[in-house]
């Protein structure tokens, strides 16, 4: 007997509307990524244009965008807002979407001088030192380490009485 049109129509559309769903999911699926993330003090543009040199405080700056994430290293008159957007990656570490720093320099009085943006393109390669620094003392061979403390914590002659090994000059018996 033969099957009608309609039916077997139906399952060829269904494998139809499979394929194209898993081929609409090859450049990243969805179930493998992961949504950003924002890390540190990310500024917000707007609230920024409400900071006016010359006339806001540390109090308003404060009220505006919170503490700063860093205060420079040798002048407590620059304050650091650092932020950036970041996404994990499957078997690596976070892929850096976005980064931004606000470098803000007051005077003395604690009044607002300078705002300075500054991106991931304003930073400053840093290269790592390889080398070592050397510790006083002698450097053990792997069987000195392993057998170093045979013998130090029960010496011949006494008795150790439980756990803790009993007290020192204690009796033998």
């Amino acid at each position: 007997m033969r099957k009608p049109p309609a039916q077997l129509l139906l399952p060829r559309l269904l494998a139809a509307l499979l394929a194209s769903a898993t081929l609409a999911g090859c450049s990243e699926p969805s179930f493998l990524s992961f949504p950003p993330q924002v890390r540190g003090n990310k500024v917000d543009s707007d609230i920024l244009a409400q900071l006016v040199p010359g006339t806001s405080t540390r109090a308003d700056v404060t009220a505006l965008l919170g503490s700063p994430t860093a205060r420079a290293t040798f002048d407590d008159n620059t304050w650091l807002y650092i932020g950036e957007v970041t996404r994990p990656v499957i078997a690596a570490t976070n892929e850096v979407l976005e980064q931004k720093v606000v470098v803000l320099t007051f005077d003395p009085q604690g009044v607002l001088r300078t705002v300075e943006n500054k991106s991931e393109g304003d930073s400053v390669p840093v290269s790592v030192v390889t080398r070592t620094t050397p510790a006083p003392g002698n450097q053990a061979s792997f069987l000195q380490q392993l057998l170093g403390n045979v013998g130090k914590f029960n010496p011949a002659g006494t008795n150790a009485s439980g756990p803790g090994g009993g007290a020192p000059g204690g009796s033998k018996y």
